[in-house]
């Protein structure tokens, strides 16, 4: 097996590729969300979406008959590749979750040539240091990923990352943060062609008053459809 840094770095050249190259015009899913406080308390949020895939915009109705909302799509875009170089801000409570992401397009990474006659093999990922878990195979990766000193407090690292064997995409990611407990987790299949996110379940510790607590919120995405025109007029053109 390549060494570990090598096999993630070459993973994600593929992810990037599929993910740049096969992109959905427009994507058409129910998302059902369940958030949760430690304190004791939960609230159900449940939406269809419908989203134009390349500036992320969205028209949401509240099931089954609720108010409908236009902007990002809710609760994160399934459409995302968490390797690239985004940004976020997420809020949560027991009556609505906000989260802004702002997709980065992913770049490739530039992979070291064989060399036989090399006589120090260094590891070529700086600031994370990758290893397999136990339970890798060739055909199923299975990569378990820490900071190195290089990261500072609040950068985030995918310290968890399971390759489907059949695509060679990843079917798991685990996003934690340097100095943070919050935990991003992310299960994707492949959906008509396309790799999308099935579940998410963020986790964040919060602070109110003289409350420390932590919110969960929990979704699950299905009944996906991608058409290639606007599913709705609102989407047809340019968001405002």
């Amino acid at each position: 097996m390549l060494s570990a840094d090598v096999a993630l770095a070459t993973m994600m050249n593929r992810t990037a590729n599929a993910y740049v190259q096969n992109a959905p015009a427009f994507i058409v899913y129910r998302e059902h969300t369940h958030v949760t406080a430690s304190i004791g308390r939960a609230q159900d949020i449940d939406r269809s979406v419908k989203v134009r895939q390349a500036d992320n915009y969205a028209v949401m109705q509240d099931l089954p008959n609720g108010a409908e909302r236009t902007g990002q799509a809710f609760p994160i875009i399934p459409y995302f590749d968490p390797f690239s170089n985004f940004t976020y801000s997420w809020f949560a409570n027991l009556k609505r979750v906000d989260i802004t992401l702002n997709r980065v397009a992913p770049s490739l990474w530039p992979l070291p040539a064989s060399d036989p006659g090399a006589d120090v093999v260094v590891p070529y990922i700086s600031f994370w240091a990758p290893s397999y878990t136990d339970d890798s195979t060739p055909s199923h990766l299975h990569f378990r990923i820490l900071p190195t000193p290089a990261l500072t407090p609040g950068q985030f690292f995918p310290y968890d990352v399971a390759v489907a064997s059949r695509s060679g995409l990843p079917s798991h990611i685990e996003l934690r943060f340097v100095g943070d407990a919050t935990i991003i987790s992310l299960d994707y299949q492949t959906i008509s062609g396309y790799w999308v996110i099935t579940h998410a379940r963020y986790t964040a510790p919060q602070h109110f008053g003289p409350l420390n607590f932590t919110v969960i919120s929990d979704t699950t995405y299905d009944q996906f459809e991608f058409p290639k025109t606007a599913p709705d007029p609102r989407l047809a053109a340019a968001s405002p």
